[in-house]
């Protein structure tokens, strides 16, 4: 029974630990994409400067 418990707990563990770091690897993502539009913007108006 205490063998099962554990089992259960390490499982529930993982998948949070894994959506966690699904969405944080999303939102790195997200930033990166506002990050290298902003940075391709710039250098197009500096050009046009």
């Amino acid at each position: 029974m205490i063998k099962a418990f554990r089992r259960v707990l390490a499982a529930v563990t993982v998948a949070v630990l894994a959506f966690r770091a699904v969405g944080s690897f999303l939102s790195w993502i997200e930033h990166q994409e506002d990050s290298a539009a902003d940075t391709w913007i710039d250098e197009d108006e500096f050009e046009d400067a």
